[in-house]
């Protein structure tokens, strides 16, 4: 249950730090096909968490 709980912590204090990236990588698909600013702001937060979720996992797992 601890390793969740720790995996959550690192995840969330990653989510304003990958609002950057997430947009840049909106910015580069958008430039090969438009999107809808719905849809467009889906895959913004999708990115987010999911890049959030990559480096929690990253800084919770990894051997350092």
């Amino acid at each position: 249950m601890i390793d969740i709980v720790e995996f959550l912590v690192f995840s969330i204090v990653m989510l304003m730090f990958m609002a950057y990236p997430a947009i840049k990588i909106v910015e580069f698909i958008d430039k090969e096909e438009k999107f809808s600013e719905k849809k467009r702001n889906f895959y913004m937060i999708f990115f987010t968490i999911l890049l959030s979720l990559l480096v929690g996992a990253f800084l919770k797992y990894a051997p350092i």
